[in-house]
C-alpha cells in the first residue's frame, strides 16, 4: 500500500531521472493525458469529478476499464493531484481486507478531523474477491473515499454488483497512432524525457508507434531503450535500427495502411481457403506482432467462412462468429488464441463456396430483369378483399403432408425450373446434395 498525504500530490517526475521513462513522462494533470478524448472533453463525468471539491467528489467512485497502458492510473493519479486530496494506492495482487479496512478508517478519520478527501486508487480490482470488495463499501457508500478502480476485465462480470451500481464506468480505448506519435515526440523533447539531446527519424518513430499497438508505457519503453542504444553508439539520431536492436522484436515492414497491410491479409486469406494451416498460422502471426486491429482479422474470417466454406462445414460461421465475440471481450494478447482456433479450423474444413455463387446468380437475373410476379396462391391472403383476388388459394401446406414437402410451384412462370445452387460433393454439402436433388422432384413434380 502506498499512502501520500500531501494535497494535490502526483507522480509526475517519478522521482528523477533514475526513474522509467515512462514514470517520468507521467502527465500532472488532466490536460496533459494524451489519448481518451471521448473521456476528457470539457464537461465530461470525468472532468466534474477532477474540478470537484473534496465535498463535491465526495460518493464518486470511478471504474476505468481498457486495456494495459491506455492511461488508467494516469488518470486516478491526475484526480488526485486536483483540490486537497489524499492519494493512496492499493494493488489486489498484495492487499488484503485488513488493508483496505485499514485505508476506509483513515479515511474516515481524515474526513471527520480535518476535512480532508481521500482518494483510492484500486489497481486490478478485477482480481479482487468477493470479500474484498465488501469491504470497500462502506466507504464508498459513506463518502468516505472517492474510490478510483482500474481494470482491464470486464467489470460487468469482475466486480460485484453494488459496487458497480455505485460507480461510474469510463472505458479507456487504445492509444491511436496520432496519440502515440504525440506522445514520443513530447518524450524526445521533454527535460524530464530524453531532454532533446537526440532526434528520431520518422521510420523509427513509425517502428515503436507499431511495436506499441495501442500501449502507451510500452512506446515509451521501447523509446527509453532505443535511446540508450542509440547513444551507446554515438548516434545522434535514432533510427529503426536501434529500435530493432533494443527490441526484443525484428521489425516488420508492416504499414497498415500500406501494401504490405493488403499483400498479408490476402495471404492470409488465400492460405485458409487452400487449405494451409501453417501458411495461414505463418500471416496471421505477422498481423498480431504488427498491431492489426484483432478485430479487422476476426471480421475477414467470418466473411470467408461463408464465402468458402459455406455448407460444406456449416459450423464453421458460427466458430468464425464465436473467435470474433471473444476477441471482442478479452481483447489482446489472449484473443490470438481463439482467432488461431478458427484459423486453423476453416483452413482444414471442406470448402464450398456453392452459396456465395447461388445468391451471386439470383441477384444478377434479378438485376437482368428476370423477376415475374408471384405465384397467386402463394401471395399473402391476409388482408380484407385478398381471397377476392384470388390470392392464397391453392396453396398447399406442407405439414400435412407425411413427410413435410409436397409438389407446388414456388418460383414464378418466368423462371420456373431455375437451379441457382448446385451443392459440391465436399463435407456436409455431400449429404445435402443427394437431399437436394430428392426435393427438387418432389417439389417440381418430377
Amino acid at each position: 500500500m502506498t499512502t501520500q498525504d500531501t494535497p494535490g500530490f502526483s507522480l509526475a517526475g517519478g522521482g528523477g531521472n533514475a526513474a522509467p521513462l515512462a514514470a517520468r513522462m507521467r502527465p500532472r494533470s488532466l490536460d496533459e493525458v494524451v489519448g481518451q478524448r471521448h473521456l476528457l472533453r470539457s464537461g465530461s463525468p470525468l472532468r466534474r469529478l477532477a474540478d470537484a471539491s473534496a465535498a463535491e467528489a465526495a460518493g464518486t467512485s470511478v471504474i476505468l476499464w481498457g486495456p494495459p497502458g491506455t492511461g488508467k492510473t494516469t488518470i486516478a493519479q491526475a484526480l488526485a493531484s486536483t483540490g486537497s486530496r489524499r492519494f493512496v494506492q492499493l494493488s489486489a495482487i498484495s492487499a488484503g481486507v485488513k488493508d483496505v479496512r485499514t485505508v476506509m478508517d483513515e479515511a474516515m478519520r481524515h474526513r471527520d478531523f480535518y476535512g480532508e478527501g481521500t482518494v483510492l486508487f484500486l489497481d486490478e480490482i478485477h482480481r479482487f474477491t468477493k470479500a474484498q470488495q465488501d469491504a470497500l463499501l462502506p466507504g464508498v457508500e459513506q463518502g468516505w473515499v472517492t474510490l478510483v478502480a482500474a481494470t482491464t476485465e470486464n467489470p460487468s462480470f469482475s466486480v460485484i454488483a453494488p459496487l458497480l451500481s455505485r460507480s461510474l464506468l469510463l472505458t479507456l480505448r487504445s492509444l491511436d497512432d496520432d496519440d502515440l506519435g504525440e506522445l514520443i515526440d513530447r518524450a524526445v523533447a521533454a527535460p524530464q524525457g530524453l531532454g532533446g539531446d537526440l532526434t528520431i527519424s520518422e521510420s523509427a518513430r513509425s517502428a515503436i508507434i507499431r511495436l506499441a499497438s495501442g500501449d502507451a508505457r510500452r512506446a515509451l519503453t521501447t523509446l527509453e531503450a532505443a535511446a540508450e542504444t542509440a547513444r551507446a553508439q554515438g548516434h545522434s539520431e535514432l533510427s529503426d535500427a536501434d529500435v530493432e536492436s533494443a527490441s526484443d522484436q525484428a521489425l516488420l515492414r508492416y504499414d497498415q495502411s500500406g501494401d504490405e497491410h493488403y499483400d498479408v491479409i490476402s495471404a492470409f486469406i488465400k492460405s485458409v481457403r487452400g487449405s494451409d494451416p501453417d501458411a495461414a498460422l505463418h500471416y496471421l502471426a505477422r498481423m498480431i506482432v504488427a498491431g492489426e486491429d484483432p478485430r479487422f482479422i476476426a471480421r475477414r474470417l467470418m466473411i470467408l467462412a461463408a464465402e468458402d466454406i459455406g455448407l460444406a462445414d456449416p459450423q464453421g460461421l458460427v466458430v468464425a462468429e464465436a473467435a470474433a465475440a471473444t476477441v471482442q471481450l478479452i481483447g489482446m494478447p489472449e484473443g490470438r488464441i481463439p482467432l488461431a482456433e478458427a484459423t486453423v479450423y476453416l483452413a482444414t474444413a471442406p470448402k464450398s463456396n456453392a452459396a456465395y455463387l447461388a445468391i451471386d446468380a439470383a441477384i444478377a437475373e434479378v438485376k437482368r430483369g428476370g423477376i415475374g410476379r408471384v405465384p397467386p396462391h402463394l401471395r399473402d391472403a391476409h388482408y380484407p378483399g385478398a381471397k377476392a383476388l384470388g390470392h392464397g388459394k391453392g396453396y398447399r401446406y406442407p405439414h400435412d403432408t407425411e413427410f413435410g414437402v409436397l409438389a407446388q410451384q414456388y418460383l414464378p412462370d418466368l423462371l420456373v425450373g431455375r437451379e441457382y445452387y448446385s451443392p459440391t460433393d465436399h463435407g456436409y454439402e455431400r449429404e445435402l446434395s443427394d437431399r437436394l436433388a430428392k426435393l427438387r422432384r418432389i417439389t417440381r413434380g418430377g
